[in-house]
């Protein structure tokens, strides 16, 4: 099951037994599905935004996050029956109340909205005049309406009720949209051709409908959203951001590795006299830097994914270390070039080779040249590192989201986050430093 547990009360993470775990209906839900198809149940999380693509991949076998199955997402998955309709609203600042009384009164207003959602696409077509901020998560959106940048969130019901129970900021309101119930309800998203598996997941979602469970499943839902917000406290969520850390400088530090090591081979690739050689180096490093970091994110744990399933971390690490790999070279190539050319003709004077005279001659130099760029590449590699959230990696940017959607607080996670970022910077910026001095030192 790949799902994006940061929307309550469909999917969220809990602290349980002392361990995070991902709860909420939907993951109830599947549970009872898992149990009558005889399998075990495996919960991938990942944003939004990626949950459709994993099970187009192969990475999953079903997509459930409260998805709408709107024509459009048809024509790419396959969709159950609707298992729960919980209908739409409109989240809105509570001191709006008497000026945001219905639909109606959201015409040529600034409406936000997940980004690729039903809720998005609604704002766009049915509000008369509206102004339409699509964002990846629905905290930012939350954040984005506290601090009016719009004027309304467009979200399901089930989940604007979970805000209000939870923020005494916030208040809320039904739509009046008239809408297809086959398109507007939460179903689960299968690859195309899963017709048998379809068929049996209808099975149970039939079961569910009879007897009623969805309700019950949302009430243990509300059950665990309590204890999350019992304590909404930074230190009560330590160890989120503790577990954060670890992956953020797991994966920075193994792709500075990497990074360092396939920059110098494409630096001197660069230098070789083989056209070939020199060709693909230049090839690769215009390529990598002409294109987002988050696309190559992407297209290793999708793309790749459908020839070698690789796991989300590993695919973190390949992909920010081939792309840390193109900047470097580009440093080294420069701390080559900034090396006195009659430190080369010296060299060969003394009848050393090519080979050892740019290992003990040329790149000792050159890296006292370039240590100071090489640095900055080591602090903006912790920070862009971040950028694998989006495929489940759950680094600090991933642990900073799930403390906002569990606490419903806004910004004191983020400003928990930043100041972690800034202490880990400048832990190694004063290292780096302490390095760069001894080697102004040293003979």
């Amino acid at each position: 099951m790949a799902t994006s547990p940061d929307y309550p009360p469909y999917e969220f993470e809990v602290q349980k037994n002392g361990k995070s775990q991902i709860v909420g209906m939907d993951v109830d839900i599947m549970k009872k599905v898992a149990k009558d198809l005889g399998v075990k149940l495996v919960i991938k999380s990942m944003s939004f935004d990626s949950v459709l693509v994993a099970v187009e991949t192969g990475k999953a076998d079903v997509a459930m996050s409260g998805i709408n199955p709107t024509p459009s997402r048809r024509q790419s998955v396959d969709f159950s029956e609707i298992y729960y309709n919980g209908g739409q609203s409109f989240l809105i600042n509570k001191t709006d109340v008497a000026k945001y009384k219905n639909q109606s009164a959201l015409a040529h207003k600034k409406i936000g909205a997940q980004t690729g959602t039903l809720q998005y696409n609604l704002a766009k077509s049915k509000i008369p005049g509206a102004t339409v901020k699509g964002m990846d998560k629905n905290t930012d959106l939350v954040l984005a309406l506290k601090t009016h940048k719009v004027d309304a969130l467009g979200i399901e019901t089930p989940s604007a009720e979970a805000y209000i129970k939870n923020d005494p900021d916030l208040a809320m309101f039904k739509s009046s949209y008239h809408l297809n119930k086959n398109e507007t309800g939460s179903a689960m998203a299968l690859k195309k051709g899963s017709g048998t598996l379809v068929a049996a997941i209808n099975k149970s979602i039939d079961q569910i409908k009879q007897q009623h469970l969805a309700n019950q499943y949302l009430a243990d839902a509300g059950k665990y959203m309590k204890v999350n917000t019992h304590n909404t406290s930074m230190w009560h969520y330590r160890s989120y951001f503790l577990k954060g850390v670890e992956y953020t400088l797991i994966i920075s530090a193994i792709s500075v590795i990497f990074g360092v090591l396939l920059g110098t081979i494409l630096a001197l690739m660069r230098f070789s006299k083989s056209k070939i050689l020199h060709a693909i180096a230049v090839a690769y490093i215009e390529f990598v830097r002409g294109t987002p970091l988050m696309v190559q994110v992407l297209f290793v744990y999708f793309g790749v994914g459908i020839i070698i399933n690789l796991p989300a971390l590993l695919s973190g690490i390949i992909a920010v270390s081939l792309n840390s790999g193109a900047y470097v070279a580009e440093i080294i190539r420069g701390g080559i070039n900034s090396v006195d050319k009659g430190q080369t003709e010296a060299s060969a004077s003394l009848g050393l080779t090519k080979g050892d005279s740019m290992r003990y001659v040329i790149l000792p130099q050159a890296l006292k040249n370039i240590w100071p760029a090489l640095g900055n590449e080591f602090v903006s590699l912790i920070k862009e590192s971040s950028i694998v959230s989006i495929i489940g990696v759950t680094d600090l940017i991933y642990q900073l989201n799930i403390v906002r959607a569990d606490t419903y607080r806004g910004v004191m996670p983020v400003f928990v986050a930043m100041i972690i970022y800034f202490i880990i910077t400048f832990i190694l910026t004063r290292v780096l430093n302490y390095y760069e001095g001894r080697m102004k030192h040293a003979r």
